[in-house]
Formats: C-alpha cells, sequence, structure tokens
C-alpha cells in the first residue's frame, strides 16, 4: 500500500513538474490578473509567459481570427481552448468605428512630454498588461476586451474565464514602453490597409505590439514599418491610423494611401511645434480637409469637431501642460450616450495620460473624472 501511495505521488510531481515547465509562464499571468480597485471593468495583468515576435511575423497573420487561433496554438499546447473576438462587421460588411483622440504636448515643468489619448467605443471592459519581455522593451499596454472576446456580460471572474486574457499582449490599442515611446490607433472608416509589397505581414494591434516592444524613438519605429506590410483585418469593417511619439518630444501619425496601393504615408509633428494631435480623419496633405467629409474620416463622430476643439486648447496653452491640463483637453472632447442608428450607444471607455519620462499612466475609466488610476513598471 505504501508503495502505490509514493508511486501516485510520484505520478502527481510528476504532472506538477510537467505543467509547470509547459504552462509555467501562463499560469502565473492568469493569477495576475485582478480587476482594479474592486472596479469589474477594469482589469489589469502582469503578463509573463514567453512570446516570440520573430515566429509571429513569419506567420503572416493578418486577420484577428488567425491572431486568436496562433494564441490557442501556442498556450494550448493542443487542448481544445476557444476564444472568439467581437469585433467583427455586420452583415452589410461594415462596423461603427471606435472614435478616438490622441495627442503630444509638452510638460509643463519641462522635464519632457505627456501623451494622451481617448479611446471611445461601445462599452467593453478595459485590460491594462504590464510586459517584460525578455527580448524587448517593458511596457504598459492598454487593451479593448472585446478584442479577444469579452463583454460587460463575459468578464475574466474566474481562473478558466481569464484564458482569454492570455490573448492580451497581441492586441493593444495604446501603450508606452520603457524607453517613453508611445503609440495608439484611431479608427478610419472603410480604410483597412491591404499592403502587399511581399514582405511579411503584420494586423492591426500586432504593429503597436512591435514598436512598443523593439523601438526607442519614432525613426526606430519607421524604420520597422517599412519591414513589413501592414494589414488591416477587413472581417471589422473599418481601417486605421496610427500616432506614435517618443520621449525626445519626435511625433508622427502614420497613414495609408487608398487610392495608391496603400502606400504609407507620414505625417510629422512640425518642427516649430511642440505638441501634435490627431482624431479620425486623415493629416495628409494628399486628403486634409477642415470641412467634415465621409470620403477621408468619420464625419459621425464630430471628428473634425474633435480636432478643431482640442487643437484650439493645445494652442491655448502654446502645447504647454500640466497633468490636469492634459486631463481637461480629453475631457473636452469625450463621449456620453452617443446614440448610433443601430441604437446601440458609445461612450469614452477611458481616458488615457502617459507621462513619457516618468513612464507612468493615468488613466480614468468610462467618463469617471472624478478618480484616476495609476500604472508604471
Amino acid at each position: 500500500m505504501k508503495k502505490v501511495l509514493l508511486w501516485i505521488v510520484g505520478i502527481l510531481a510528476a504532472l506538477c513538474l510537467a505543467v509547470a515547465c509547459i504552462w509555467g509562464g501562463e499560469l502565473a499571468t492568469l493569477r495576475s490578473v485582478q480587476s482594479v480597485d474592486g472596479n469589474k471593468y477594469l482589469y489589469t495583468m502582469d503578463y509573463k509567459a514567453a512570446y516570440d515576435l520573430d515566429d509571429l511575423i513569419s506567420k503572416d497573420i493578418d486577420e484577428n481570427g488567425k491572431l486568436l487561433d496562433y494564441v490557442i496554438g501556442r498556450i494550448g499546447k493542443g487542448l481544445p481552448i476557444k476564444m472568439k473576438s467581437a469585433q467583427v462587421a455586420d452583415e452589410n460588411g461594415e462596423m461603427q468605428t471606435m472614435n478616438c483622440t490622441s495627442f503630444q504636448a509638452a510638460k509643463a515643468d519641462g522635464s519632457g512630454f505627456w501623451y494622451g489619448r481617448n479611446y471611445d467605443f461601445f462599452k467593453n471592459p478595459t485590460m491594462v498588461t504590464v510586459s517584460h519581455p525578455k527580448k524587448g522593451y517593458a511596457s504598459i499596454a492598454v487593451s479593448d476586451m472585446s478584442h479577444f472576446g469579452y463583454s460587460l456580460e463575459k468578464l475574466p471572474t474566474s481562473f478558466m474565464a481569464s484564458l482569454s486574457c492570455l490573448a492580451s499582449i497581441y492586441a493593444p490599442v495604446d501603450g508606452i514602453n520603457e524607453k517613453g515611446l508611445c503609440t495608439s490607433i484611431m479608427a478610419l472608416p472603410k480604410q483597412a490597409a491591404c499592403q502587399e509589397s511581399g514582405k511579411h505581414k503584420v494586423g492591426t494591434t500586432i504593429l503597436m505590439r512591435l514598436w512598443l516592444d523593439r523601438c526607442a524613438t519614432v525613426s526606430e519605429a519607421l524604420e520597422l514599418l517599412s519591414g513589413v506590410d501592414v494589414r488591416h483585418d477587413a472581417a471589422v469593417g473599418s481601417g486605421y491610423h496610427y500616432m506614435v511619439a517618443d520621449a525626445g518630444g519626435d511625433c508622427a501619425v502614420v497613414e495609408f494611401d487608398k487610392e495608391d496601393g496603400w502606400k504609407t504615408m507620414i505625417v510629422q509633428k512640425p518642427a516649430d511645434k511642440n505638441h501634435m494631435l490627431v482624431t479620425n480623419h486623415l493629416l495628409s496633405e494628399k486628403y486634409y480637409t477642415t470641412e467634415p467629409d465621409p470620403a477621408v474620416g468619420n464625419p459621425h463622430s464630430k471628428s473634425w469637431w474633435r480636432y478643431k476643439s482640442a487643437g484650439a486648447f493645445l494652442q491655448e496653452h502654446n502645447g504647454i501642460l500640466t497633468l490636469e491640463d492634459a486631463q481637461e483637453c480629453l475631457s473636452m472632447v469625450h463621449w456620453k450616450d452617443l446614440v448610433w442608428e443601430n441604437g446601440t450607444v458609445e461612450d469614452t471607455q477611458y481616458s488615457n495620460v502617459y507621462d513619457q519620462s516618468n513612464i507612468t499612466l493615468f488613466l480614468r475609466n468610462w467618463n469617471n473624472y472624478e478618480h484616476t488610476y495609476q500604472f508604471g513598471l
């Protein structure tokens, strides 16, 4: 009997060791998932599992479904895990798009720059992911959890329900790395970039993870960009442009030319300004207009009004802001109960201000401007 017990204990110990070796990083990551200060729609997670961006790039993943299949393959090791994104177009191939505002501005104390960002979309839970990869820069990244299957009704309230959170590492919609490089994404209706030059393909959010992990400056980010083909998931029904800014004050907006094979267009921050702003319409000279035009942006989201209003605020302050000023600039152009034609309601899911010198995120969740959550590395 004693030998049998020892044999059973040995088998269990071997199984535990095998699980720890195979899924140790994933298990540690899932154990770190928790709501922030009891807010059941705001979560944080320390990403401790291994991931290989070179392997990801080699797979030419340019759709959310393919990305989730890849994540399942990486973490499931053959287990029947299921993930599904809520980011899909309707039966007409369209989707009401997120409507966001981003800017960089100088800090009033002269110590660097702020990076501000409103993420306006339908009500979904939010994930703040902190990562310290073995190969790459540490970062704080924020994700809309609907990208990997969560909703107000489906939340990571148990260990098993948290499995899909592991996909967040590949799905940032904004973030900052340890070098102070910040990036964010803004939607452009019916302008899904589809570059096809023969380079490896990267999807919508994978590009931002590459920037966060591998780039310290805007010039490095643009160099990395030149080595890949960017392809937005056509199934989502939207395209995007990106803002990327570094701790030294360099800033650029990355766009794609829908009339010329989706060639990359770069709009740099003017040399004589210490601030730059972007909303949900193209800024490139070829398409820029001061009047709302559905061919180049999203009039329904009042993109031009937000660009004008936030721009006037930044200009009034000469592009030099305190933290409170940066938060005020975002609150001026936030959404609350914006009703779309199909009856769905949009809000500002969160307002973020990143301190690019102290590598800190100040987050205000769902129009609650009375409370600021703070995150660091």
